[in-house]
């Protein structure tokens, strides 16, 4: 095998599939990125859960595969001059990366012991910018949790209900929800997607609101396809939580802010809040304003916001880290 591609090509592939690279792993090839020349360069991770497969720009001068260790491969790459690099293997999966005057000689594997994405049947994409996914995961992937005893609870729910898609996550404090509607009409579905993979998948789609995202949904996997990237990530399997059933329409004070001040205002009073004290960001809602206050072993605060108010009068408290 031997390619030749510019160190900026390599660097911005290298970032996309570290993301499905896992870092502690009984099976040594998954700490790896195979590099597969055919008829394009391509560089596949995964870590059986989330696996990323990106086309590299570059020339081939030789076809081949190997698996380079991930970690050393990208520590690298990025130490390499800003120039071309050529990366060539011979026949017992030994690498030579060579770029202006340097050059480096690692061992790599041989890769048919990688977990390589299966093969899918790519039907009835769903199609949405990578700037409203990227905006929807950033909305909600917040308030998932962390407790893997709870394992539905680490995933959003993905549901699509003609031309709505719904996505939910909660963590037993919050539920997030946001709609979008798309332009077509879908079959209904609804999946759980892991929060982990929304995390990443989030970090390498870009906010191009002319760019779209491909989603193909199976029966336990789901493929985001967009530029030159794939990413397939198992399911969550089971039945998400009934969010209709948890939210109620019935409230009695209802409160307009503006979203800014009152960020900002939340912002100033968490100086005072240490995360062992766990002390609450009180709100004293009236008719004319809504006064917030904060008392901590630090000090204390208050403030008042002009808002609209809807109901009856009402003193209550939050944990401001989750307002945030």
């Amino acid at each position: 095998m031997k390619i030749v591609c510019t160190k900026s090509s390599l660097i911005e592939s290298i970032n996309i599939v570290l993301k499905a690279v896992s870092s502690k792993s009984t099976m040594p090839i998954i700490e790896c990125i195979v590099i597969d020349v055919q008829d394009t360069i391509k560089f596949i991770t995964n870590d059986m859960e989330l696996g990323i497969e990106t086309i590299v720009d570059g020339q081939i001068i030789e076809k081949g595969i190997i698996a380079i260790n991930a970690k050393f491969f990208s520590e690298i790459i990025r130490k390499l001059p800003d120039d071309v690099v050529t990366i060539e293997t011979d026949y017992d999966y030994k690498a030579t990366i060579s770029c202006v005057n340097s050059k480096f000689n690692i061992v790599g594997k041989c890769a048919d012991e990688f977990p390589f994405l299966p093969e899918i049947v790519k039907n009835n994409s769903i199609k949405i910018s990578q700037f409203s996914l990227r905006e929807i995961i950033k909305q909600t992937v917040f308030s998932i949790a962390y407790d893997e005893n709870n394992k539905i609870m680490t995933g959003e729910l993905f549901e699509i209900n003609n031309s709505t898609l719904r996505v939910a996550s909660l963590d037993g404090h919050r539920i997030s929800i946001r709609k979008v509607e798309l332009k077509d009409e879908y079959d209904n579905v609804k999946v759980i997607v892991p929060g982990k993979t929304l995390m990443e998948l989030s970090k390498i789609i870009s906010d191009d609101l002319d760019k779209d995202v491909e989603i193909f949904i199976m029966d336990k996997h789901i493929l985001f396809e967009f530029d030159q990237t794939i990413v397939l990530s198992r399911l969550i399997e089971g039945e998400f939580f009934k969010i209709d059933q948890m939210l109620s329409s019935d409230y009695e004070t209802k409160v307009t802010v503006n979203k800014t001040e009152l960020f900002n205002c939340i912002e100033r009073a968490s100086l005072l809040v240490r995360e062992s004290e766990q002390k609450p960001l009180v709100f004293n809602i009236s008719a004319e304003n809504m006064e917030l206050k904060v008392m901590s072993s630090i000090g204390s605060m208050n403030e008042e916001l002009n808002i609209v108010r809807e109901g009856v009068d009402i003193i209550i408290g939050f944990n401001p880290k989750f307002l945030l």
